[in-house]
């Protein structure tokens, strides 16, 4: 049997809220923050106690996970929450920031007497939403039982890489699971577009694709959102750009040269330029086309 624990959840969008749903879900005690409150709100049906702020939502917590878009946005909201912060707690920062910041969030954990964790996690929204999830962690072996009620909550696996979260062996394995995510993002968009310049007819392609080695469940996937129109989140085209750069700029300081991500990237930046942030990365598909 789960013991009971009180979790906070700071960042309920599209991975955050499935977090703090499944914790509630699996009978913890959870309260949850979102810089946008009405993107929160919805979860208090789940009983989880939607907060005013940070502090708020961490007083006394168990266990304190993060869910935000990148380091800074990180750090700012802890300083935030430092007033409610209990010694002792254990922090589980589960959003993909990299591994140069880490130094600076293990530092900030122990300032507050944090048990810091490094836990970013594999998967988009679907495999949030029913708790399968894989994460990849590095922590102390003595917070890994209260990380481990957290984890068997949110995801299916959870892959322990070492004791030091600040050395990075976590974020670094999720930048290269990255590097191949984006590229298969870029692969689909750019072969339907193609398709499309060509007059070929994309049901083709992909009925020659089956059965063999270069099928995927996931070109399918984004083949899917950009035959149907339907962007529905699942990876913004932000978060995609967002980590394309964190991909490249940590290829740069290991002295690689990254084609693929650096083009990956312009195509990306390209799409946010033409409107397309917010909506799946999948709409990456236009910037393919000359929008002048």
């Amino acid at each position: 049997m789960t013991d009971r624990i009180s979790a906070a959840v700071l960042g309920t969008g599209t991975m955050g809220a499935p977090l703090a749903r499944n914790l509630a879900r699996a009978g913890h005690d959870v309260r949850a923050w979102n810089r946008t409150r009405s993107r929160a709100e919805p979860l208090a049906a789940d009983g989880v106690h939607v907060a005013d702020d940070p502090a708020e939502a961490v007083r006394g917590a168990d266990a304190v996970v993060t869910m935000l878009f990148d380091g800074e946005s990180v750090l700012r909201t802890i300083r935030a929450a430092a007033d409610g912060l209990r010694e002792g707690a254990v922090w589980a920062q589960t959003s993909t920031v990299g591994p140069e910041v880490l130094p600076s969030l293990a530092a900030l954990a122990a300032e507050h007497g944090l048990r810091f964790i490094d836990a970013p996690v594999l998967g988009t929204k679907a495999p949030a939403e029913t708790a399968q999830l894989q994460i990849l962690a590095a922590g102390p072996q003595d917070a890994r039982p209260m990380a481990n009620q957290v984890f068997d909550a949110i995801g299916s696996r959870t892959v322990w890489l070492g004791e030091d979260g600040a050395a990075g062996a976590a974020s670094r394995l999720k930048l290269v699971f990255n590097s191949w995510v984006l590229t298969a993002i870029n692969g689909t968009t750019e072969a339907l577009a193609l398709a499309k310049g060509l007059g070929v007819d994309p049901q083709h392609f992909l009925r020659a694709l089956e059965g063999t080695a270069l099928d995927l469940p996931y070109l399918r996937m984004k083949a899917d959102a950009i035959l149907t129109g339907n962007y529905d989140v699942n990876f913004t085209v932000t978060s995609a750009l967002k980590d394309a750069r964190l991909i490249f700029e940590a290829a740069e300081r290991a002295g690689l040269h990254l084609d693929v991500v650096s083009a990956g990237a312009e195509r990306l930046a390209r799409a946010e330029s033409l409107g397309y942030g917010d909506k799946d990365a999948a709409a990456s598909y236009f910037a393919s086309f000359d929008t002048k």
